[in-house]
Order: structure tokens, then sequence, then C-alpha cells
């Protein structure tokens, strides 16, 4: 089972501001839904407080949060990374067609997948903006790019965007 971080990064690395998205990008949103649907999302639990319609909505969602109490309607809950992706690799095997688990959030998430990661599904929001959470960087000596395309913006769009696919290189582990 791949795992695919997704995630929007201004050009000054920024992802997140106040525990939102410091941009309106509704071409991108639609273009995320497409790709995720049908498999399964690992968010942490401030990013899922974040959505405005939780569940999201066709796919299997699981919450990572360290709080032992949180429960989270229409969701799994576990208590690590490593438990979300075991948790999602053994339901994605019943689900049709999946080969990937969605990790889609927060920092703390994208911090400690990057490592494990197969592959970065990353909307470079062609703007700098300010934000209180980044993303690593992404380092060309482990990842390269496999397909990239230039979005404008569209009329819900508040910044133009490049959709780019990483690979991790197949000589890094």
């Amino acid at each position: 089972m791949k795992l695919g971080i997704y995630v929007a990064i201004a050009e000054n690395g920024v992802i997140g501001r106040e525990g939102g998205l410091p941009w309106r990008l509704s071409t991108d949103l639609k273009r995320f839904k497409a790709d995720t649907m049908g498999k399964p999302i690992v968010v942490g639990r401030k990013t899922w407080e974040s959505f405005p319609r939780r569940p999201l909505p066709g796919r299997l969602n699981i919450v990572v949060t360290r709080d032992k109490t949180f429960r989270a309607e229409g969701a799994e809950v576990v208590g690590s990374l490593a438990d979300a992706i075991a948790l999602a690799t053994a339901r994605a095997r019943c689900m049709s067609g999946v080969d990937e688990i969605c990790l889609v959030g927060g920092g703390e998430i994208y911090r400690d997948a990057l490592p494990l990661a197969d592959r970065l599904h990353v909307t470079h929001v062609l703007a700098e903006v300010d934000g209180d959470t980044r993303f690593p960087e992404i380092d060309p000596e482990i990842w390269q790019v496999v397909s990239s395309l230039d979005v404008p913006a569209g009329e819900k769009d508040s910044h133009a965007t490049r959709y780019t696919v990483y690979e991790r290189r197949a000589d890094v582990h």
C-alpha cells in the first residue's frame, strides 16, 4: 500500500494559519476530492476539527490523536500515525481498487509521515502568505517530480497554483 501526502504549500512553506487554511482554492479542493475519493484518509485531530464538513464523504476517515477520550463521529480514532497506517492498510484490503493511503494533515502528521511516504501530491500556492504552520522542505535528493501542471486561479480561487506529484527516488530509503 502506497503512502501519499496531500498538501498545499505557499512559496514560503506555509500550510496553515490559526487552525485553518490561509487561502481559498475551490479548484484545488475539487481535484483533492476526486483524487482521494474511495481511499482511506489519515488526519490529525486539529485538522479534523478544522473541516467545515466532517467526515469527508466517500472516504474512510481516520483521526490521529493522543487524547484517549476523543470521539469523531463518522471516523475511526487511533492514538498514533503507525496505528492509523496499520488500520488504513487493513481496511483498504477490503476496498476495491485502493492502492494508496492519503495523509492529509496537519503539520505534525506531515512531519512524522514524510520519512515514510512514497508520493507527495503538492499544490504549490504561487504566493507568499502569512501563517503559523509550515511544511518541511522537499529535498530534491529524496524526491523527484513525476508530473506538474500549472493551474490558473479560477473565479473562486485566491491564488494560482502548480499541482506537482513527487515520488521518492528509488535509491533513497
